[in-house]
């Protein structure tokens, strides 16, 4: 046996010409610094409302207890759904009090429960029983869960073990009501599940911090059977200014209640059962719960069966007891004559339909579909059409006066002082929205052509007679058509006519090709495919600069992502298209600025880009990211994710921007592709790529500075100290990035989160109305952790305006506090799609945009629906950008 203390065994020869390999030296990871919180002071001070209600401490805190709790069957099965766990404990609560030590329970529907004192002892363990067994709610049922559950109600056991976890201390909420931060979040997190099974007791979907109420005053028709549904977010923060309530008004769809035959032709837009496309329709209900109209019970749906409702056959048992042997006697029958001669069940119209298959593979349990009905609040978490994402916003806004009452009046009618829970918390809730102290920055001076110079009014500029700061001629560019009854030739004059008051020299098209009306009915890809046949079989060797297609008479067009794919991927053709039964003057105005970006040209500018007058950003070259991480549906959990980025190019500009995206896992956090090294000297990341860009466009400079602009509404969950983890990972990449390059180049970083997905709302204090374009809050209602504030950039078009919420987490750069939020409303003002300020700044949106756009294209692709494969398939790329679109403006 080899002694513990040998020596290795000596090294091989070393060959005489051997030539060791440099190793760059690997630099220490980025960690983000805490920065110093400022506040702005420029701008026109005004009064505001915000939707938050006031929160007071009105006796003694006393702590609560934090318990793992385990609900299960009897036999140590799980339970799946949500609303039989919350029953359970219900009962518990109201079955043990003395176990309990008369301590009142608050459970978060999973595995935390929290109590208003110590329980007796340490572990507990309980056995509940529910009597005829039947729960209201919302929540999932897997086949373990129907199996219990048998198909008449009766009496259910389930077990509940306790184990204790910590003791929560609610004193700090006496330091939270006098404006001073909590170095823990638990104390909030028992008010917000107190908020939640207070929701879950009255019937409400919960979703988060958001409840849902089952009244037909809350629904909004979005179309194909489904609802919008209307309730309230409601959750405790700690903020400047104290605790406050920040109650809000949230919207989730769901999908429509009610007979599942009457869902399934709205759903289709057809009339009667017989015209139902059952193919789709097993696509539609997968996984949906129903309630059996003779049963007292709820199931999830599994699939159809294989035959017509008269003819699938199944096993019937004729009672339970056994023969002499203990086989027990079956006879096969049809489902249709057990409902009807067995269960004396009537139907009308099941005899020639599918049955509904409840059950699993080797144990179907069929229902006929006219016994079946949607059970409410199932919520519905698949993409929706345009058409209903537009009935979404029209139909679910509300005016600001509107939403205010509404808030208000639901926080009176929620009567929070007679909650027992929070009334041992001390929590007392104010009914008024509280005041809050805003600015108004002055727009952005912008320049336009002509060496003329415009300041916004309302966040809007007119453009009639104007002439755009830069721009491109339209050659070489011919008209596509594939099903709309438009006059071409008149469309194409008056784009002509347009172009040249706003400076654009358009030529004719060389051609028209319009869409051979036998492929109409053919599937899009191969529509698209024969057009460009088409197209080559004229244009063999030069191909068009540019395409103008009409798609549709209306959207969407499933023609949309093929044809884009086709141009931009493997043509590297730019293209418009125009999908609208209504062209007019505004709408091809529109479609030139689109053009035009799309071409090279700058539609407008900030003056102080011209002038080299941008604080800390036009003197030092400086480049701007946008960054974003678009997630596929909630249903689609094996989907990829696309990381999107832009960087500004043309420096000093700032209104110029190039894309780079590519494929991540599902649902990641952390975009792990923008340093991808594939060999000693080759990096096949995000950030070289748009490096080099800056580099070859801004004269062979390299930017000193990095401004980067991270977009995390999508990145759901995520705390403040989570955010740092992340975005400490993805600089720490940009770093590798830059040393890959250049070994002594440290560019220094400004980093800004942009928050969309919030519940904060402003109103202006004396009209109740929406705030002005412009407005900026960093007061009170912002956090304590770092420097934040909200923007309001924009002038909403319909309902109440949605703030930004920035947050500075790193500025090595620095900014003063005025300066830097200037350059965020300067750059809400550089979208080159529209001449009025949008909601967040540029960068952000083109790097969503690009991002839709690229899921378009691959939206048929096996990686993105992947039954075929099983899921994400790592080491996926997507699909390149042609070399004569990939440092355009594409996705504008």
């Amino acid at each position: 046996m080899e002694s513990p203390d040998a020596l290795p065994p000596p090294p091989p020869e070393i060959p005489l010409n051997f030539v060791p390999m440099k190793v760059k030296p690997v630099a220490e990871s980025f960690v983000m610094k805490e920065i110093t919180k400022q506040k702005g002071i420029k701008g026109k001070r005004v009064s505001l409302l915000a939707n938050h209600f006031k929160v007071t401490i009105t006796s003694a805190v006393q702590d609560f207890y934090h318990y793992d709790v385990s609900i299960s069957y009897e036999d140590g099965s799980a339970i799946t759904r949500k609303n039989i766990r919350y029953a359970v404990i219900e009962k518990l609560e109201e079955t043990y009090k003395s176990g309990l030590a008369g301590k009142q329970l608050v459970y978060d529907g999973a595995k935390s429960l929290f109590t208003s004192g110590p329980l007796p002892r340490n572990i507990l363990e309980f056995s509940v029983i529910l009597n005829d067994f039947s729960v209201k709610g919302n929540g999932s049922m897997d086949g373990s869960d129907q199996k219990r559950q048998k198909l008449e109600s009766r009496s259910q056991f389930f077990k509940v073990q306790m184990s204790f976890t910590s003791q929560i201390s609610m004193q700090s909420l006496n330091d939270a009501v006098c404006g001073k931060s909590l170095k823990g979040d638990e104390s909030l997190r028992v008010l917000d599940t107190i908020l939640q099974q207070r929701a879950s007791k009255r019937g409400c979907l919960v979703v988060r911090q958001s409840f849902f109420a089952n009244e037909q005053k809350s629904f909004v028709d979005l179309g194909g059977g489904l609802l919008g549904c209307r309730g309230f977010f409601s959750s405790f923060r700690v903020l400047q200014g104290g605790l406050y309530l920040n109650h809000g008004v949230s919207m989730t769809m769901i999908i429509q209640a009610g007979p599942l035959v009457d869902f399934l032709m709205i759903n289709q837009n057809v009339k009667t059962p017989f015209q139902i496309d059952w193919y789709k329709a097993k696509q539609t209900m997968e996984k949906l719960r129903i309630r059996v109209k003779h049963l007292n019970s709820e199931f999830k749906i599994s699939g159809l069966s294989e035959k017509s409702c008269k003819e699938q056959k199944f096993s019937l048992k004729l009672g339970e007891v056994g023969d002499q042997s203990g086989n027990i006697r079956t006879v096969e029958t049809t489902v249709y004559d057990y409902f009807v001669r067995t269960r004396g069940i009537s139907l009308s119209f099941s005899a020639d339909l599918p049955c509904i298959n409840a059950g699993k593979p080797r144990r179907p349990i069929f229902f006929p579909v006219e016994l079946c009905s949607m059970v409410p609040l199932q919520r519905y978490t698949n993409d929706l059409t345009v058409y209903q994402k537009s009935a979404m916003i029209t139909k679910s806004s509300l005016k600001p006066e509107d939403m205010i009452k509404l808030l208000v009046d639901d926080v009176k009618s929620n009567k929070y002082e007679a909650e027992p829970l929070l009334q041992f918390c001390g929590i007392s809730i104010n009914n008024s929205l509280v005041q809050a102290e805003g600015r108004v920055l002055s727009a952005p001076r912008l320049k336009l052509g002509n060496g003329e110079n415009i300041i916004p009014r309302n966040g809007w500029w007119n453009i009639k007679d104007k002439k755009v700061v830069e721009p491109e001629k339209l050659e070489q560019w011919v008209v596509v058509n594939f099903s709309t009854h438009q006059d071409m030739h008149s469309i194409c004059l008056m784009l002509a006519k347009i172009g040249s008051t706003i400076g654009m020299v358009i030529n004719p098209p060389l051609s028209l090709f319009e869409e051979n009306p036998k492929y109409k009915k053919k599937p899009p890809s191969v529509r698209v495919e024969m057009m460009f046949e088409l197209m080559q079989s004229k244009f063999k060797k030069d191909p068009p600069h540019f395409i103008l297609c009409f798609l549709a008479d209306k959207k969407p067009s499933d023609l949309y992502g093929p044809w884009k794919r086709k141009t931009i991927i493997e043509f590297g053709i730019r293209n418009q298209c125009l999908s609208s039964s209504k062209i007019d003057e505004l709408y091809l105005m529109n479609v030139l600025l689109k053009i035009n970006a799309k071409l090279g040209g700058l539609n407008h500018m900030l003056a102080s880009e011209s002038t080299r007058t941008i604080p800390l950003v036009s003197k030092i070259p400086t480049i701007i990211f946008g960054m974003d991480v678009s997630h596929a549906s909630l249903s689609r959990t094996d989907a990829a994710s696309i990381a999107s980025v832009v960087g500004s190019r043309e420096w000093p500009k700032i209104s110029s921007y190039k894309a780079s995206l590519r494929a991540i896992p599902p649902k990641a956090q952390v975009i792990d592709s923008l340093f991808k090294p594939i060999s000693q000297h080759e990096d096949a990341g995000i950030i070289r790529e748009l490096l080099l860009d800056f580099y070859a466009s801004s004269g062979q400079r390299k930017p000193a500075q990095f401004i980067i602009f991270s977009l995390f509404y999508l990145r759901n969950g995520l705390s403040s100290s989570e955010y740092r983890q992340v975005l400490n990972a993805e600089i720490d990449q940009i770093l590798k990035a830059c040393k890959f390059l250049d070994e002594n180049w440290r560019p220094k970083f400004t980093v800004i989160v942009a928050q969309r997905r919030h519940h904060t709302k402003f109103f202006d204090a004396n009209t109740g109305s929406n705030v002005l374009p412009g407005t900026i809050v960093d007061n009170k209602v912002c956090d304590h952790q770092s420097t934040n504030f909200y923007m309001c950039a924009h002038s909403a078009r319909i309902g109440t305006a949605r703030p930004i919420h920035y947050k500075v987490l790193l500025d090595e750069i620095g900014f003063s506090s005025d300066d830097l939020q200037e350059l965020i409303h300067s750059l809400s003002y550089v979208f080159q799609r529209r001449n009025a300020a949008i909601s967040e700044v540029a960068p952000i949106r083109y790097a969503r945009l690009a991002a839709a756009q690229i899921s378009q294209m691959i939206k048929t692709e096996k990686m993105l629906n992947t039954e075929s494969q099983g899921g994400y398939v790592p080491g996926y790329e997507l699909p390149k950008m042609h070399k004569n679109v990939s440092s355009s403006m594409f996705f504008c």
